[in-house]
């Protein structure tokens, strides 16, 4: 039997346990996406198009300005939700993880898969567009190749305190959220995160992030 395609879709059907209904909040600038956001996660049984002070999850467009809005609203209004990230290209992958996305998918791909990911990610897992699995691997720094770079990456452990930090870093938090959050001044946060990136060999904290996937070190 053909299924109507009009009939709205529930995360069961998706192989997914139901949960009670998720709260999801779209944040994006672009009022063309925010209406295709809407008008798909509308026809989730069980999930509810809420505003950012009630949401579980938050379903975010990075943009030009993303990861300047999400921190924004982190710091602003104390957004404590998850992110799930639509990007547009693989490329955005790295930054979007790097802003905090504990999910992100592919926004030409989106479908009835995405209340499973919503779903998930309220539950503490991490989803990423299976599409996108090979683009984490092949993002991690360029510099990977470069006998001389491999080299200073593999120079030292992370500190116990570094781990802390690089786990707040995946969560798209800044120096000074980072340094709240530990209970340590600004500079020793900053402190922190260059001794991450120093090990890590990154040269930005999108790469950082990538790079701690990447080896495992820290759990999205």
């Amino acid at each position: 039997m053909t299924r109507n395609p009009n009939l709205p879709i529930h995360v069961s059907q998706l192989g997914v346990a139901p949960d009670p209904v998720v709260q999801v909040a779209v944040v994006t600038d672009d009022p063309l996406l925010r209406r295709g956001l809407t008008s798909l996660l509308d026809q989730i049984v069980d999930v509810r198009v809420v505003d950012t002070a009630e949401a579980e999850v938050v379903l975010w467009d990075p943009g030009p300005d993303g990861e300047r809005a999400l921190s924004r609203l982190r710091e602003i209004k104390g957004l404590v939700a998850p992110a799930v990230a639509v990007i547009a290209s693989p490329d955005h992958l790295g930054p979007a993880l790097a802003a905090g996305a504990r999910g992100v998918m592919l926004r030409g791909e989106l479908g009835p898969e995405l209340g499973a990911a919503l779903a998930a990610v309220k539950r503490g897992l991490t989803v990423i567009d299976s599409a996108l699995s090979s683009v984490l691997v092949a993002s991690a720094p360029a510099a990977r190749q470069d006998g001389r770079d491999h080299a200073r990456r593999g120079a030292g452990e992370l500190t116990d305190r570094e781990r802390q930090v690089v786990t707040l870093m995946t969560e798209g938090l800044s120096n000074k959220l980072i340094a709240d959050r530990l209970g340590i001044s600004d500079h020793t946060a900053k402190f922190h995160v260059n001794g991450v990136m120093a090990k890590l060999g990154a040269g930005t904290r999108t790469e950082a992030v990538v790079e701690a996937v990447r080896r495992g070190l820290v759990t999205l």
